[in-house]
């Protein structure tokens, strides 16, 4: 039985704030993750950062637990609502401001999707270039608070360098306007970059001044196919070679690109088959000595360039649908990792090792932004295991996994934060003090720790 929310509470504010909807429950309740069932209290839908700074203030002194949600496209478990949660839902809250073309910069409410964002800045030919294949779901908010990545951090880094300031508000009701719109501000530490990649655990993020820059337009798209791991990190080192701009470098294997077609009825627009394909983005500059660098010297098997935005659209598609395309197929183990550049080759041959000796039954996928060292590494159930058992050893791929990591002192979630999933495995990448700082913010901003409870750290 659903325990109705306390008459304190619901009568400061009109009726539609709130729903007890069980479908709403089980919508707003849970991430892309699935792992968790949902069990919130109820969902609240406020439309300013009033309405939010008033419902925290009240739910401060009702010690009621909130957890912040977007666009739910996580998959740490960052905004699950599993313990009787009051999700606080953003979606209602989706302005986007006025663009200033002196400042090249947008307001925007966090429960505005990035993909309308994008809409809005490319009519004034402009971009906030923090893009992935969630965009048409994911919140700037959700972005914020988990310091999203995707396709052009080699170009464009993440997504903190794109947020000029910041409206937040504290568990305790108190709303903190960081830095505002301005360029430059040295007086103290930048407190806003304590709220990026933070997964509302120590602020709910409201507003945002997001900074944009001009569509790049002037681009390059090529798609390979390579014999191996070998040749496609060959290709990358050919690529830092070049005098030409790199956008973008991302690489899948040949059964994320079966399925990812077969699934969307994508063209194979190669004459054979290949073990690894790369997708290399650079700005429209002569690269003649390179094509004939790397076709000559058999780095790259095969290669097209995309030659409309039709073509680019496809390839692109190739890529970015991975996910989604391996999801129908059955129970998925997903992990979200990086090591440092240098350090792939290495790393991947040793997991390769690993992963076929002790779990050869499983069908092992592997993608993801090669060119910032950040790798998504899926392992699909075997038809003859139950799901069960396929849970349980989940947590023994993940201690292989995560150790080889931490031997590489990379990270256990480069793009999608740590929520509930990778709290245990937070040691493999941070030291004793750093966890232990991070716990001393909390308990700091959140003493009583009802913002987002159990998530990244416990108190």
């Amino acid at each position: 039985m659903i325990q109705p929310l306390p008459q304190s509470l619901t009568s400061n504010f009109a009726p539609e704030m709130f729903s007890q909807d069980p479908g709403d429950l089980d919508h707003y309740g849970r991430d892309w993750t699935r792992t968790y069932a949902p069990h919130p209290r109820a969902v609240a839908f406020p439309r300013s950062t009033a309405d939010v700074s008033k419902l925290l203030k009240i739910c401060s002194e009702l010690k009621i637990p909130v957890v912040p949600s977007g666009g739910r496209t996580g998959l740490s478990g960052g905004a699950v609502a599993p313990n009787g949660e009051l999700v606080l839902s953003l979606t209602r809250m989706n302005k986007i401001g006025k663009i200033d073309l002196l400042s090249l910069t947008v307001p925007v409410e966090a429960g505005a999707v990035t993909e309308a964002v994008h809409h809005a800045a490319a009519e004034y030919e402009m971009t906030w270039p923090v893009d992935f294949g969630s965009k048409g779901s994911s919140t700037v908010g959700g972005n914020i608070s988990t310091n999203a990545g995707g396709i052009n951090v080699i170009k464009y880094g993440m997504t903190r360098h794109w947020v000029l300031g910041l409206t937040v508000v504290l568990m305790s009701g108190e709303v903190l306007q960081l830095n505002g719109p301005l360029e430059k501000n040295n007086a103290g530490l930048d407190l806003k970059h304590l709220f990026i990649g933070s997964e509302g655990t120590l602020g709910v993020v409201t507003e945002a001044i997001l900074k944009l820059t001009p569509i790049e337009t002037n681009t390059r798209l090529f798609f390979f196919g390579v014999k191996n791991h070998d040749k496609v990190f060959e290709l990358l080192e050919t690529c830092r070679k070049q005098k030409f701009e790199l956008h973008a470098f991302e690489a899948f294997s040949a059964n994320c690109f079966e399925a990812t077609t077969a699934l969307h009825k994508i063209n194979d627009p190669f004459s054979a088959k290949h073990a690894q394909y790369v997708l290399v983005e650079i700005r429209n500059q002569d690269c003649d000595s390179w094509m004939e660098q790397i076709f000559g010297e058999e780095i790259v098997d095969e290669g097209v360039e995309a030659s409309s935005q039709e073509d680019a659209k496809r390839f692109w598609k190739t890529r970015e649908t991975i996910s989604e395309s391996l999801s129908v197929r059955g129970h998925l183990h997903t992990s979200d990792i990086s090591v440092a550049i240098p350090d792939m080759k290495a790393f991947l041959q040793e997991w390769e090792e690993i992963f076929h000796k002790k779990y050869s039954a499983w069908e092992l996928f592997i993608f993801g932004h090669y060119g910032d060292g950040n790798l998504h590494i899926h392992a699909l159930k075997p038809a003859n295991m139950s799901a069960e058992e396929f849970l349980e050893q989940n947590h023994a791929v993940e201690k292989d996994l995560y150790s080889l990591v931490g031997k590489f002192n990379g990270s256990v979630s480069a793009e999608h934060g740590v929520g509930i999933i990778k709290k245990a495995d937070i040691g493999y990448t941070r030291k004793p003090g750093e966890v232990a700082i991070l716990k001393s913010l909390k308990k700091m901003l959140d003493p009583q720790g009802l913002l987002n409870p159990g998530k990244v750290v416990d108190l």
